[in-house]
């Protein structure tokens, strides 16, 4: 089964989309895709007042960034095409449009550039490209390990439409990559404050998180994945997702872009992004296209 025909890989130059870039062309490698590498111009790179044969420069160094991609690709046995991309608009508009007009499957990208040092950076082109991209984003860091294939796929629920979407894309990864499907529903007691009754507010969360593995667990039988393991769990719910993560050695984590109380944008200290800011392992994010329309 082949979950992608093409992944869109934006690069910079920096170490970590290089990163970006190695584990794009593996995972094409693995479920027979091709790679469309891109780097974006951008105007405020330019100093004012420079001259033609330094602008060109700048674009030079685009072409290089990509052809080492497809390069890297050649070399795995995958198909690669490349683009450098002059667009007076916002990196993150040009990744997205590219997506759309490659007709790409997936985005792989490094969680920061040249700017972004050791955080994931609010307002960053990962940031909005996660919050705009028409299709699935793979995040990884410069030491992110990527294992192909996939034996262990962990995806957290909430019940929303956002993790329901995110659900759907690890029960197709782990049927395609014949891997257990771990659902986790996370019960944060930090919602229960005042004169709340902590017994009576955790028992009806345990009941709701059980409702939303249920329907995971529905579906990922009817999709024939081999083997589901289903937990509700308590605690800070990035902290407890990464952790579940590293004990259970999960290859990767599935997770929507927003839960219940995302509204319709990508919010800093959100359970994802902080996720994506302390996994080992590529972080899959995805929201509901469906609603999105």
């Amino acid at each position: 089964m082949s979950m992608y025909d093409k992944i869109l890989v934006p690069t910079d130059g920096s170490d970590v989309a290089a990163a970006a870039a190695d584990a794009a062309v593996a995972l094409a490698r693995e479920f027979d895709a091709a790679i469309h590498a891109v780097h974006v111009l951008e105007l405020g790179e330019l100093p004012p007042g420079v001259d033609d044969e330094y602008a060109d420069e700048f674009a030079h160094r685009g072409e290089r960034a990509t052809e080492e991609i497809a390069e890297m690709a050649a070399a795995a046995g995958v198909e690669a095409t490349t683009a450098v991309i002059d667009d007076p608009g916002k990196i993150h508009e040009a990744i997205v449009a590219a997506a759309e007009d490659t007709e790409a499957d997936c985005i792989v990208m490094g969680t920061y550039g040249r700017t972004g040092l050791d955080r994931f950076v609010l307002g960053s082109v990962a940031e909005q490209t996660l919050r705009d991209a028409p299709v699935p984003v793979m995040t990884v860091h410069e030491d992110t390990t990527l294992n192909l294939p996939f034996e262990d796929i962990l995806v957290p629920t909430d019940g929303s439409d956002c993790a329901s979407a995110a659900a759907d894309l690890a029960i197709a990864l782990a049927a395609a990559s014949d891997a257990t499907l771990h659902v986790v529903n996370v019960v944060d007691l930090g919602v229960v404050w005042g004169d709340m009754d902590t017994g009576t507010v955790l028992e009806a969360l345990e009941a709701a998180g059980q409702r939303a593995l249920d329907s995971v667990i529905e579906r990922a039988d009817a999709a024939d994945v081999s083997t589901v393991e289903a937990s509700v769990i308590n605690g800070t719910p990035y902290r407890a997702i990464d952790t579940y993560a590293e004990e259970n050695d999960a290859d990767c984590i599935v997770m929507g872009t927003h839960g219940r109380t995302g509204l319709d944008r990508y919010l800093l200290g959100s359970v994802t992004e902080r996720v994506i800011r302390l996994s080992d392992v590529p972080v899959f994010a995805t929201k509901d296209f469906d609603a999105a329309e």
